[in-house]
């Protein structure tokens, strides 16, 4: 049987569809692979006798360092934001009160926030109390019952 050539040209193709999937998805995972791969592919063509072993032993030793190296660098340096709840419109409400919209029967009621109008859950009450927003699970906030001091 005869042994399949990878020449260098192959790498820098793979390098290529890499990066594309890195375009398609996120988390820069496929671009250190691109990177790999189009280092691979310089190596073989400056020393054309490499063997596929070799080439895929480079491949993947310069993937996983290139990927781990960035885990570590990213982690180190975590943009910490001024407005951590910007895209987390519900969790924004955790904590304040609000008059009911419609009562809660059966553990089930309606609040509404500004121009909204929010499910909740909790304990059943009339409609002229007002509850607290304690948590939050997808488009449901889970309420408690403010008492008036």
């Amino acid at each position: 049987m005869e042994e399949f050539i990878f020449v260098f040209w192959y790498w820098w193709v793979l390098a290529v569809i890499f990066l594309v999937v890195e375009m398609l998805v996120s988390g820069f995972f496929f671009l250190w692979m691109s990177a790999s791969a189009l280092i691979t592919g310089i190596l073989v063509w400056l020393v054309p006798s490499t063997n596929m072993d070799m080439q895929l032993f480079v491949f993947s030793l310069l993937s996983i360092i290139a990927i781990a190296s960035w885990k570590i660098f990213a982690k180190k340096t975590l943009i910490v934001s001024d407005k951590p709840l910007l895209n987390r419109r519900g969790e924004q409400y955790v904590g304040r009160i609000f008059d009911l919209y419609e009562a809660i029967e059966n553990g089930q009621g309606k609040i509404k926030v500004d121009d909204s109008i929010w499910k909740v859950c909790g304990e059943d009450c009339g409609l002229d109390s007002k509850v607290r927003v304690t948590a939050v699970d997808g488009t449901v906030f889970t309420v408690t019952r403010v008492t008036e001091e």
